[in-house]
């Protein structure tokens, strides 16, 4: 057992004290892990847009003070009672939806959101006992997600950790704790493109950029990138994508022009953007017969998805996936010994000390990711 077992360990953490307000580094107490939970210590972090979307809490009820992170590597520090399959020293990634083992959704071979441990952006305390783990002066500190890794010690549920190789690199797979798996996953797991055929990717960010590598490590011959900002198909090229397309450079819907090149549509489209729009595009450009078009990105809760029913005739299908169809515990072990190219997604690097330069960076557009050192 660690040395600081059941004692309450003090330790840095960035604090959301406001809404949209750079996070300040303060002197928190983590208190040890309850039944079912295990207390990590946190050896790499980054920066997701879920990350950023909360904190500037736009259009939701805001939840402060609040530590946020949910892409990191670590290592287990100590465990809670009842935690079988964990001792202090493995190498894990926490995950910001679980896998309990136990509900129909986990036993079942085609779902991975487990009915007890499914994302909940709205909880921001713990499952056991509905108290924070967190405490800064004696006030208690939310969670995010079931994971805050903005913190160098922080506290997850047993079923929100991945085991890993303890040679895999933590600087580099804590990356697939959140949105590299999904669109990875996505491509490989539900689009399931044949070698040889034709992917249309709608957004290059990050996850975007994910999924057109998993078309890339697929075998499609025509990787067609769809974004906005055509400085991003650069970058884009590193990733598999073979053809740009900006749908401001064209008169007519961005479907009619993917039909136009490809002869009556892809093969298989990703979207990853959460825009409404490029939902349906992603749908209306996939061929008749044999189109799937598969849908990641998060729309706003007013929207609605509006297509023909005559594209459901035809034979599209259309699907939706989350965290790329991979269940954390199960999965994500084998998706790390994959020999992926990782590295490509992490454009910047800072020390934990400085982490308010992950949200400019996100925030400006530069770059992927930014890995955040805790030890730094």
């Amino acid at each position: 057992m660690s040395s600081t077992a059941g004692q309450v360990i003090s330790c840095k953490a960035a604090v959301a004290w406001e809404a949209g307000k750079p996070l300040v580094i303060e002197e928190v107490e983590v208190a040890p892990p309850q039944a079912m939970e295990v207390r990590l210590k946190i050896l790499f972090t980054s920066l997701c847009h879920t990350d950023v979307y909360f904190w500037e809490a736009k259009g939701q009820t805001p939840m402060f003070p609040r530590i946020f992170g949910h892409e990191a590597g670590g290592i287990v520090e100590s465990v809670g009672e009842g935690v079988t399959d964990l001792e202090p020293g493995d190498h894990v990634l926490p995950v910001f939806t679980g896998e309990c083992k136990e509900c129909r959704h986990c036993k079942s071979e085609e779902s991975n959101m487990c009915d007890l441990l499914r994302i909940n952006t709205d909880r921001g305390v713990m499952l056991n006992d509905g108290k924070s783990r967190f405490s800064v002066r004696g006030q208690p500190i939310y969670h995010f997600v079931g994971t805050s890794t903005f913190s160098e010690y922080t506290v997850v549920h047993a079923g929100c950790v991945a085991k890993i190789n303890p040679a895999a690199p933590l600087d580099i797979v804590c990356v697939l704790s959140c949105g590299i798996s999904t669109g990875l996953g996505a491509t490989l797991n539900v689009a399931k493109p044949e070698k040889g055929s034709s992917v249309a990717i709608f957004g290059l960010g990050a996850v975007g950029l994910a999924a057109a590598e998993g078309a890339r490590i697929a075998g499609a011959l025509r990787i067609i990138g769809v974004d906005l900002n055509s400085n991003r198909f650069e970058e884009a090229k590193k990733f598999g994508v073979t053809e740009f397309v900006n749908p401001k450079d064209y008169d007519k819907p961005v479907q009619e022009v993917i039909a136009e090149m490809t002869d009556g549509g892809v093969d298989r489209s990703v979207e990853c953007t959460g825009s409404i729009n490029a939902m349906i595009s992603a749908f209306e450009c996939v061929h008749d017969g044999w189109g799937v078009a598969v849908l990641v990105g998060v729309p706003n809760r007013d929207d609605s998805f509006k297509t023909h029913p005559i594209n459901f005739l035809n034979e599209k299908t259309l699907k939706g996936t989350f965290f790329g169809n991979y269940k954390p515990r199960s999965d994500l072990p084998s998706v790390v010994e994959k020999e992926l190219e990782l590295e490509k997604f992490i454009t910047h690097e800072v020390p934990f000390s400085e982490i308010n330069k992950a949200f400019e960076y996100m925030l400006s557009g530069a770059g992927l990711r930014c890995l955040i050192r805790m030890d730094a």
